[in-house]
């Protein structure tokens, strides 16, 4: 059962969605299963990699730190993801830290495992560099939209992002976003201060557009949201 289990896990991986059922079977035979308990480091900033990660449940978060100790927080990971997006194909330190913000379930292979693996079956190497440079593509082209906004902006395509990744729709115009975060981590990931964000959270909520507590996000008005997002 629970081989089972990481085969239809491997499986809602983006970047094996092209392989055969052998060579995901192949994958899962290196594929080794971690528990992690909420706020635990998966692995730290500038550390030798020695594995790719993907989230079976849970959710996790990457950031970069500065020289004055202020963290840049660079994505929300949840159920699918991999992590760090360098991914498979280089052999440099981890770019950022991880660390769960709930309990999360991982699979975990090792670099040198799976390069021995590509050896014997390039097929899955192949196939998994094609999806690779969709990936980096579509960052690429998030970075770019992100950096000709303001800050307003940034923020309010930061949520809506997060509805489309996280949410759950309560109606047609409500998501729910059970992603617990700090005002100060929503700050960290749109590269602004944490009093920046609570003056728009609060003005937000005046404007009954969205709630917010400690555990999660509700948008209780996705259209007026989008309409912040084109009023400038």
């Amino acid at each position: 059962m629970k081989k089972n289990n990481t085969t239809a896990s491997l499986k809602n991986v983006s970047l094996f969605h092209d392989l055969t059922q052998l060579e995901i079977e192949k994958v899962e035979e290196i594929t080794i299963s971690r528990f992690l308990s909420k706020k635990s480091i998966v692995f730290s900033e500038g550390s030798e990699k020695e594995a790719v990660y993907f989230i079976k449940q849970g959710l996790v978060k990457t950031y970069k730190t500065d020289e004055n100790g202020h963290e840049q927080i660079v994505s929300f990971l949840k159920a699918g993801d991999m992590f760090p997006h360098t991914g498979f194909f280089n052999q440099n330190p981890y770019p950022a830290t991880a660390e769960t913000i709930v309990d999360t379930e991982l699979l975990a292979i090792p670099l040198q495992m799976f390069e021995h693996l590509m050896m014997n079956t390039p097929s899955i190497g192949i196939k998994m560099m094609r999806v690779m440079g969709d990936i980096i593509m579509e960052l690429q082209q998030r970075l770019q939209v992100l950096s000709g906004k303001d800050v307003k902006q940034r923020a309010l395509s930061f949520l809506l992002k997060l509805a489309e990744q996280h949410g759950i729709e309560k109606n047609e115009n409500t998501i729910i976003i059970n992603v617990p975060m700090t005002h100060q981590e929503f700050a960290n990931s749109v590269g602004t201060t944490r009093e920046t964000i609570n003056r728009l959270l609060n003005q937000l909520g005046k404007d009954d557009i969205l709630k917010v507590d400690r555990n999660r996000i509700v948008i209780t008005d996705v259209e007026a949201l989008k309409e912040q997002m084109e009023f400038k």
